[in-house]
């Protein structure tokens, strides 16, 4: 673990000394802010509307309201966020020149995918826990559920761990850093619009298929409070397919 250790710090170092993390952290802050101030202003016309009646008042809460329409569009924004932040990985030491260099160290395959990936998993986590700082002011002046706000960003991390290992996998593939952001970008939205896609399918057997596979309906129920072991399962097994593609990818080079 040592030698993960080192590669992850140096990844790490290599983010922070370029503009990318600042550009990316910035505009994923800048984009969750706008979203929590505009269902914040709704939240709060919603309810000074309900609470003229009585029953109505009692329907009111902040969770579903303000937290789930948040975190989804907090999904939307990663799909584009994540693929600026793979696409450097492993195409931009290919196109450098040093993966043969990666190769000849004492790392093993194995080790340089997971430190590239824990290195990704760290500036997610590190974007996502500065976004949760705005949610101070909610739990200050209102009563939301903690729950639910907690398995939200489980959700968040979940599918944002997925997403970096399809992007690690693509970036293996290229040297062409664009390229690689291009190809991860597609398919992260070819796996959000599955669930649409199996919507038109009128109650067919393969709609069920195409919706399972979909990133989407694994977040919903977690947004909600709802933590099942499908849905855990379906983002770890989603995030170990794609590292293992990226480790097969690098290991038939390392053997060219």
């Amino acid at each position: 673990m040592r030698n993960v250790w080192s590669l992850v710090k140096k990844e790490v170092r290599a983010y922070f000394g370029s503009p990318i993390a600042y550009a990316m952290m910035f505009g994923f802050l800048l984009l969750t802010g706008y979203f929590f101030y505009s269902l914040i202003m709704w939240f709060n016309l919603q309810a000074m509307r309900m609470a003229q009646n009585p029953y109505y008042a009692q329907q009111v809460n902040i969770n579903e309201m303000v937290f789930s329409p948040l975190f989804h569009n907090m999904s939307i924004v990663l799909i584009f966020v994540v693929p600026l932040l793979t696409m450097r990985l492993l195409a931009e030491e290919k196109k450098a020149g040093t993966d043969e260099l990666l190769y000849t160290s004492p790392l093993t395959v194995g080790q340089i995918v997971l430190g590239k990936y824990l290195a990704a998993l760290f500036l997610l986590a590190v974007m996502l826990g500065l976004s949760a700082l705005l949610s101070v002011f909610a739990f200050a002046l209102g009563n939301p559920e903690l729950a639910p706000w907690l398995t939200g960003y489980l959700g968040l991390f979940l599918m944002g761990a997925a997403f970096v290992a399809i992007g690690l996998f693509f970036s293996s593939l290229t040297e062409n850093q664009i390229v690689a952001a291009v190809l991860t970008l597609m398919t992260l939205l070819l796996f959000l619009l599955l669930n649409w896609v199996s919507s038109l399918g009128g109650g067919a057997a393969w709609t069920k298929v195409v919706s399972y596979l979909s990133f989407s309906e694994h977040f919903e129920d977690l947004t909600k409070g709802i933590v099942d072991t499908k849905d855990i399962v379906y983002y770890l097994s989603a995030s170990f397919f794609g590292l293992f593609l990226a480790h097969s990818v690098l290991q038939s080079r390392r053997w060219r």
